[in-house]
């Protein structure tokens, strides 16, 4: 290795509750991280847990960054909560992500939050920053940025959507998992997302495999990753799975390097 280097690859990763998302994202994020690029974690889900699967201690307070309240009323004008009135729908957040990320492994960490009021679509102070910061770093930032989503897109937008090189949808072998995957690419359709991508998680066998392989037979799969006794483990133990990086499963590794290639 020579030193980091600068690339462009923006990926999202979007399942069902329950599939293992939040742990995929992590490791694949140290996994490209350990390969000397830079990367930015994202975490768009409401529910938010990577900073736990990226090793980051449960005892440093993450303020989400729509929570940051004077952060807000001086970038846009207006205070958090505020509907309708005038703001600014253009605030400057280029230097939010070195300002509040935080870093393991060569990994940061931002934690971006949900608006609590008016709904994900509402013209607020919140989500305008949020909606900037997402643009900025998707379009604007040199480095990979891997992104943690919850179920649907809603995070991206249109505006963003095109510069993102794939949606990675985690699935299980269960039905509803499936049926997910569907929807979610729906969605990604309808924004603009031309390629959406799958990971079969917690394949038990060559039958569960086959049923991935089957129903979803019309998307592009990257891999598949068995049931892995360290996961489970980290779970019952609240520490990040694979502390070394270099022990992560093969299978998991290959996923990574296909998907850092997309750059």
């Amino acid at each position: 290795m020579t030193g980091e280097r600068s690339v462009s690859l923006k990926l999202a990763f979007g399942g069902k509750g329950g599939v293992g998302k939040t742990t995929l994202t992590a490791l694949i994020a140290r996994i490209i991280a350990r390969e000397e690029k830079k990367v930015i974690a994202i975490d768009a889900d409401p529910v938010s847990n990577l900073a736990s699967a990226l090793g980051i201690s449960e005892e440093i307070e993450i303020t989400p960054i729509a929570q940051l309240s004077d952060l807000i009323a001086e970038r846009t004008g207006a205070k958090p909560g505020t509907m309708g009135g005038f703001f600014t729908l253009n605030p400057k957040v280029d230097d939010i992500p070195d300002r509040f990320s935080l870093e393991r492994d060569g990994v940061k960490l931002l934690v971006m939050g949900t608006v609590q009021k008016g709904g994900s679509g509402c013209i607020c102070p919140e989500s305008t920053i949020l909606k900037a910061l997402m643009m900025h770093l998707v379009l604007q930032r040199d480095e990979v940025v891997v992104m943690d989503m919850e179920a649907g897109v809603e995070h991206l937008g249109r505006a963003t959507t095109g510069s993102v090189n794939a949606l990675v949808t985690v699935v299980n072998p269960g039905k509803r998992s499936r049926v997910a995957a569907l929807q979610i690419r729906r969605l990604a359709e309808e924004l603009g997302i031309k390629r959406v991508m799958i990971i079969g998680n917690r394949v038990r066998s060559a039958e569960d495999r086959q049923m991935i392989e089957e129903s979803l037979s019309d998307f592009e799969i990257l891999g598949f990753v068995p049931e892995l006794d360290e996961v489970a483990e980290s779970d019952r133990s609240g520490e990040r799975p694979y502390d070394d990086i270099e022990t992560v499963p093969e299978a998991l590794r290959e996923i990574a390097v296909k998907l850092a290639s997309l750059d």
